[in-house]
């Protein structure tokens, strides 16, 4: 589990594309004072396992789910990337419940400069805008941010300075592409309210309905 608070800027050194899948090679610093082989990293919000490492760098294999899923096939090697060790059980929680599992990814629309902080506009299709709520939490390249504004096909977070200096997010121009994790508390209520709609050779159905958690003071 991760919180999306980014403790640094990586820099992909090398991505090497087999058929359907693809090893990265990632330069950092801070990530790997304790790492070790099988640790997760998030990688730009991509929850991936150290499969090497040296003094400098690590690296972790990504499976064709994961590059149909994410902006990770895009990377070249000199790309910054947002980085993140998994949230230890002493640790502060800084942000929100991250799982690094990418629901899907965003466009950019546009980047405006209000007083000391940056309005961001992010274009997504109705499957993650769905989740996506006015004042909530989502996961941006790995980055928790809050959700200040939705529309109907798009949503707006805004960053501080320190945010905007120590991630990527800035960085981008409009129309390249975020991967995105929608809260997961939010998925899991969709999930509840919605299972005695799966087919039955995926489970059994459930009574659990809007109208029932009314009825029982939720």
């Amino acid at each position: 589990m991760f919180t999306g608070i980014v403790e640094e800027k990586g820099t992909i050194k090398s991505i090497q594309k087999q058929d359907c899948f693809a090893v990265l090679t990632i330069q950092a610093k801070e990530v790997l004072t304790d790492a070790r082989i099988g640790d997760s990293i998030a990688v730009n919000g991509v929850c991936l396992t150290v499969t090497d490492k040296t003094n400098d760098s690590f690296m972790a294999d990504v499976m064709a789910e994961t590059l149909r899923r994410s902006s990770l096939g895009s990377l070249k090697a000199g790309s910054k990337v947002n980085l993140e060790r998994a949230m230890a059980a002493n640790g502060r929680f800084g942000g929100h419940i991250v799982s690094g599992h990418i629901d899907g990814t965003g466009t950019i629309v546009q980047m405006k400069p209000e007083g000391n902080a940056t309005w961001v506009q992010i274009r997504t299709p109705d499957s993650i805008l769905k989740y996506i709520v006015q004042k909530g939490s989502v996961a941006i390249d790995g980055i928790s941010l809050t959700v200040a504004k939705v529309t109907k096909d798009s949503f707006f977070v805004s960053l501080i300075p320190h945010t905007g200096q120590e991630t990527t997010l800035l960085t981008k121009k409009a129309g390249e592409i975020v991967n995105l994790e929608n809260d997961i508390v939010g998925k899991y209520v969709d999930r509840l309210l919605h299972f005695d709609t799966v087919p039955a050779d995926q489970g059994t159905t459930s009574s659990i309905t809007l109208d029932f958690l009314t009825q029982h003071g939720f």
